[in-house]
């Protein structure tokens, strides 16, 4: 009897313990310099399992949704990204300080290579290098225009091929990946994200909020006919419409 007992509390406080950990709390955190030990504001701080964002205020404070184990990711430019898994402690006890640490850049050496003119413009215009690349605009953001890939008789036989066979084309690039892809929408939604990616240019905080390598995020925008200029150039908030549009065709060709 007494064995029964014993064995009902223990699936009892273990229900308690699961159902502690799926539920929803708000957590109220600060983020310091720690280097100076001051507070710091604007610090981007992204809940990676829920793709929810939030900022730190002029007192380094912020609140964001979390649940146990989630993990966040903390971004500020010039600063080494912070990544913390939530615990319950860190919930349930006061409110904890995350201490970011600065980095040092070095600048290099550009050396400009101007063109080697003659003085007659039928001869000069040859030496300057054309891009065929066209030009397209990405829904929703205010830039006039970017280039998006050459339109040779090579990329015309990929895009053929992609529409009567998808699965070879872009299947390896979003269908082996359908969880991670799925937060696309959620991360345009979320402002705070939104207005990270659109200062950041290293594809860091897309690797993380994705589970992707930054390889294969070049990989989808070459073979959804994005060009080297774009994938080099654009900030990461028009990569992510840019992904975001090649999934959404992704899913057209699937159906």
């Amino acid at each position: 009897m007494r064995i029964h007992y014993l064995f009902l509390s223990f699936i009892v406080l273990l229900s308690s313990f699961l159902s502690a950990q799926d539920q929803v709390a708000i957590l109220k955190g600060k983020v310091k310099d720690d280097i100076t030990d001051e507070y710091m504001s604007n610090v981007h701080v992204l809940n990676l399992s829920s793709v929810k964002g939030a900022i730190t205020d002029s007192n380094g404070d912020f609140e964001i949704e979390v649940k146990t184990k989630d993990t966040l990711y903390f971004s500020y430019l010039g600063f080494k990204p912070l990544k913390v898994t939530v615990g319950n402690d860190m919930i349930t006890l006061g409110i904890p300080i995350f201490r970011m640490t600065g980095l040092s850049f070095a600048l290099e050496e550009v050396i400009v290579r101007p063109y080697q003119l003659t003085g007659y413009l039928d001869i000069d215009v040859q030496k300057v290098p054309l891009n065929p690349a066209n030009r397209y605009n990405i829904p929703g953001l205010p830039q006039s225009g970017y280039e998006a890939g050459n339109r040779n008789r090579s990329s015309i036989s990929k895009a053929i091929g992609a529409l009567f066979n998808p699965a070879d084309f872009l299947y390896n690039l979003f269908g082996k990946n359908p969880k991670q892809m799925s937060k696309l929408k959620q991360m345009r939604e979320d402002d705070a994200i939104k207005s990270l990616l659109a200062i950041k240019f290293d594809r860091e905080v897309l690797v993380q909020l994705l589970g992707v390598e930054r390889v294969n995020i070049e990989e989808i925008l070459r073979n959804c006919n994005y060009s080297n200029t774009f994938i080099k150039e654009a900030n990461d908030l028009q990569i992510l419409e840019a992904i975001s549009g090649c999934y959404e065709e992704y899913k057209i060709l699937q159906l």
